[in-house]
């Protein structure tokens, strides 16, 4: 996990950024999310942006302070977004401002299948601003995720 995005990140590199609790991946609730670790997510991601010429840089916190300052890090350097911000998705007004005011292509990500789970998580305030949403497919959704913005950047919406 990448402390910042550093500030030589080109316009080929695309921000993977996950929230609170994701750092338990592999041992948090595996019946709910899988056995694979926050650094097999990485790789997934890592992979599937070479796959096309791209880069990810990593971001983890279960501070909102400190995935807004991501955010904000991104602009200008990243070509777009995949966020998983965890229980943030439902509560953090702060990310979703930050979402839209670096207006980078954002797609949200969530591990299993939010509308399926209790009430409070099927309100996202992240989804009527992000380009896509992927929830259910495991960590298989970062993969679709980072091409899903490849593909954007390429232009072949």
């Amino acid at each position: 996990m990448s402390e910042a995005i550093p500030a030589d990140a080109g316009r080929g590199t695309i921000l993977v950024l996950n929230g609170p609790n994701l750092n338990l991946l592999g041992t948090r609730e595996p019946e709910k999310y899988g056995t694979a670790t926050l650094a097999d997510v990485e790789q997934l991601a890592r992979d599937a942006a070479a796959a096309h010429g791209l880069d990810v840089e990593c971001f983890q916190s279960n501070h909102e302070g400190a995935l807004v300052d991501a955010i904000h890090a991104a602009r200008g350097k990243a070509l777009g977004i995949v966020l998983n911000a965890g229980a943030y998705t439902h509560t953090s007004v702060a990310i979703r401002d930050a979402i839209s005011a670096v207006q980078l292509p954002t797609v949200e990500v969530h591990i299993t299948n939010v509308h399926a789970r209790e009430a409070f998580r099927h309100h996202s305030y992240l989804s009527d601003i992000s380009k896509a949403v992927i929830a259910g497919a495991g960590i298989l959704g970062y993969r679709f995720a980072v091409e899903y913005l490849a593909e954007l950047h390429a232009g072949q919406d």
